[in-house]
């Protein structure tokens, strides 16, 4: 394994895309990312060469016996099925979060790639950044009494990106990872297409049955941001901790686990807790989607 290279392909050039060419290129120095090595890249859109990355085409990206893993960075409709092909072409797959649009789906991908011996990983990015793990780190081993985390930003096509809570799973993520197992007590939405807006709010209860509450937001003009109040039983937490700023990029971090994985450098416990989690977000995703989508119950 220490001197095994895998070759690989980014699928989409959007944002992340762009990020993952750019890392994929530079991989730090002595770090498991230099494993990997960027074959090409594929597009919908005709881009030639990105800086020393070619474009290639999806047919040759599955078939070539170079390529053994695929960064999918397209957009979230379009994961399942990208995923897919790979898993059964026998490419390895990190796929941006989140992973499918629907918990089915997911659960099946993911005994696949089981079955084929083959990794999929799944960016969670926002569990990398340094103001969650300082966050992590003041609440770790408080009790919680009751807690918000609200979120806004600008409108999302929710035909591309999916339903909020599958969009808006980093958010989820967090309330997870934070604070364990979460069961739905009630979820519900406004939208409002003239206006284009949109609230979703979900009433979750931690296993200590404690309440947590979900806001994501998202409307014209709304900044990007995250507002916490977390309440314990020594007090409240409303604003992030201060955090240095890490040196190494987010992504860069998220490709480094990915090729741990990729060298067997992840132990057997850490990557059983990371699936149930990513699994048990998807499950809720979907659960918090029925309750929002259900017609409204008529009391007599």
């Amino acid at each position: 394994q220490i001197n095994k290279m895998f070759g690989t392909v980014v699928v989409g050039a959007g944002i992340a895309g762009l990020a993952r060419i750019r890392d994929l290129t530079n991989p730090m120095p002595s770090s498991p990312s230099e494993h990997l090595k960027l074959i090409g890249f594929v597009s919908r859109r005709s881009f030639g060469n990105i800086n020393e990355a070619k474009q290639i085409s999806l047919e040759d990206a599955l078939r070539s016996k170079e390529v053994h893993t695929a960064f999918i960075s397209t957009e979230n409709r379009s994961h399942e099925e990208t995923i897919r092909m790979f898993l059964e072409a026998g490419k390895h797959v990190l796929v941006e979060y989140p992973m499918t649009l629907s918990a089915k789906a997911a659960h099946e991908l993911w005994e696949m790639a089981e079955r084929k011996g083959k990794v999929l990983h799944v960016e969670h990015i926002e569990l990398l950044t340094e103001e969650y793990k300082q966050l992590k780190k003041e609440i770790a081993g408080k009790d919680l009494v009751k807690g918000t985390l609200h979120f806004t930003g600008h409108i999302l096509d929710e035909n591309k990106a999916g339903f909020p809570a599958f969009s808006g799973i980093a958010r989820l993520t967090w309330l997870i990872d934070l604070f364990g197992d979460l069961t739905v007590t009630s979820a519900t939405r406004i939208k409002q297409e003239d206006k284009n807006y949109s609230r979703m709010t979900v009433h979750f209860q931690t296993t200590n049955k404690k309440p947590l509450t979900w806001i994501e937001e998202r409307g014209p003009g709304m900044r990007r941001e995250k507002k916490i109040n977390f309440c314990f039983t020594t007090g409240c937490l409303e604003d992030f901790p201060q955090a240095p700023r890490s040196t190494v990029g987010l992504f860069m971090q998220d490709q480094n686990l990915f090729a741990k994985k990729l060298l067997g450098q992840v132990s057997k416990e850490e990557l059983a807790a990371e699936k149930w989690r990513i699994l048990r977000c998807l499950d809720l995703a979907e659960v918090i989607q029925q309750h929002c989508e259900q017609p409204e119950k008529i009391c007599s």
